[in-house]
């Protein structure tokens, strides 16, 4: 057995195989990095929906903070004539 028969029979698969993994392990930190970054823009979006649905209930009409900032309106308009 020559010595290019060795190389291609023995060195090639296995350096093939360390650049398959390396391929594969790169796509795999990628998709999870996607994975992750949709995740978080979620969190954001659902977060902000919440606090928006919050705030809009606690000044609406019938509440105690909608009155105190009618009876302001109000009081500012008066001395403001």
């Amino acid at each position: 057995m020559n010595a290019a028969k060795l190389f291609t029979l023995l060195v090639l698969p296995l350096v093939g195989l360390v650049l398959v993994g390396m391929v594969a392990i790169w796509a795999f930190k990628a998709l999870l990095g996607l994975v992750v970054y949709l995740l978080i823009g979620a969190g954001v979006v659902i977060g902000g929906m919440y606090l928006y649905g919050r705030a809009k209930k606690a000044v609406g009409s019938g509440t105690r903070t909608r009155y105190r900032i009618d009876a302001a309106a109000e009081t500012y308009r008066q001395r403001n004539r």
